[in-house]
Order: C-alpha cells, then structure tokens, then sequence
C-alpha cells in the first residue's frame, strides 16, 4: 500500500512541519503532499526545508489562495500521479489526529471512500462555539434533506478515496470550495456507484492560527446541494444516449 496525505496550508507555519511528522510515522507507506497557496507566513519556505531533508515529503506551490477545493483537486492529480493507492484529505491544523489513519486504512478493504465523521457515535467536536457547531450539524441535515445522502457527516474533511475513485470521477466537474467542496465529492462518489464508509473521528478544534471559515463558504454550501439534486434529475428525465 502506498498512501498519499494531502495537506492544504495558507499561513500554517507553527503546524506544520510537527503535523507531517506525525503523519509519517504512522505507516512507513505514506508519503505527505503539502499544497501550500503562497502563505505570507513563509509556510512555504518551511515546506521546501523539510522536502529537502525526507524523500517521503512534497511541495506543490501555487501562485496565491485560490481555494480549499482547488488545492484538492490539484493535490489528488499529483497524488495519481506518483501511483498512491490511497489518497487521503487532511487538515493542517490538528483538527484531525494522524493517529487515526491506521484505522482508514483498515477501514479501506471494505469501501471505497472512508469518511472520518464527528457525528457517528452523537457529537465528537471539542472546542467549538456553539453557533460553529449548529452551523455544521445544520449543514449536514440540510444536506441529507436535499441530496438524499445517508452520510452521518456530510461536510468533514478528514477522508481517504481509493485511487479508482478519484480516476473515474471527473475531477475538472468538481468546482466547489470549503463545504461544499466535501459535499460535492461525497455525492460524486455515491451517484458513480462506490462504497461509502465511516469511522468515529474526536474534531479537535485547531491549535494555533486563525480558521478559514468564511460567510462566503457556508452560501456555497447552501447552493451546491440544489445544484447536485437538479443536475441528478435532470439526467434521470433526460437520459445521454449514447450512439
């Protein structure tokens, strides 16, 4: 097994470099993508340093903040790639403990996709504001009302895809960001057919730096699962015949 972690960073500097360690010394199998967006806080240079110093390192640096979504999308091209069997998403913030990737990938010889949910087992967020929280169980329940997804976390970003997942979903199609983003590839991966799977994650909110959630994000989210919901009909009453 060769997996691949992809780690977006804008202004991650004091996380960083103890987060890819962490993550490598779970399984000598994986290897750490940081898609760093130009952080103003020299993120990047640190990256450079620790790609230098350890083969099992990469850095993809990109010309300035172009979004969480994007950074995914590139990152899991980039994982294709390098032949990573598993491709996994995860925060830069400690918000997603290293510790549990052992258990995706137990987890990932019977699905397809392995989410790390925060409301499996009831609710498993620590530090979060109240409304931080209504937002997102919200969002979750809005999204399963309209997209008719079975997902207990709809929206986290701590994953991991099987490579044929994210070769037969045509990623250039995905074009949302932050939530939605989550959302969007969830129901991509549920409409192609493959096999979804949880396991109880503890979200820790972040250890230092400031949170990218934004008013702007949350509106995507709103929109994206109307989105998906038409495009799905649309196709059911006017089938692509093929010739």
């Amino acid at each position: 097994m060769k997996a691949m972690v992809v780690i977006p960073t804008y202004n991650e500097r004091d996380n960083i470099e103890l987060l890819a360690n962490e993550v490598l010394a779970q399984d000598e199998g994986i290897e750490v993508l940081v898609v760093d967006d130009n952080s103003p806080d020299g993120t990047g240079e640190i990256v450079d340093r620790m790609t230098a110093g350890n083969p099992r390192i990469h850095a993809l640096h990109r010309a300035g903040k172009l979004g969480l979504g994007s950074a995914y999308r590139d990152g899991f091209r980039f994982a294709l790639d390098k032949g990573a069997d598993y491709i996994v998403e995860m925060d830069a913030d400690f918000s997603h403990d290293p510790a549990m990737l052992p258990r995706f990938f137990e987890k990932m010889k019977d699905y397809d996709l392995v989410i790390g949910s925060r409301y499996l087992n009831g609710v498993s967020v620590v530090n979060w504001p109240l409304r931080r929280l209504m937002l997102s169980c919200f969002a979750n329940f809005y999204t399963r009302i309209i997209t008719g997804l079975t997902i207990s976390d709809c929206t986290g970003g701590f994953k991991c895809f099987r490579r044929e997942v994210l070769q037969t979903i045509d990623l250039s199609r995905i074009k949302s960001d932050g939530y939605s983003f989550q959302i969007e590839m969830n129901y991509r991966c549920v409409e192609s057919g493959f096999r979804v799977g949880e396991i109880p994650i503890i979200f820790i909110d972040r250890r230092a730096g400031a949170s990218k959630m934004s008013k702007k994000i949350v509106r995507e989210a709103v929109f994206v699962v109307w989105k998906l919901k038409i495009g799905s009909l649309c196709r059911i009453i006017f089938p692509v015949v093929d010739k």
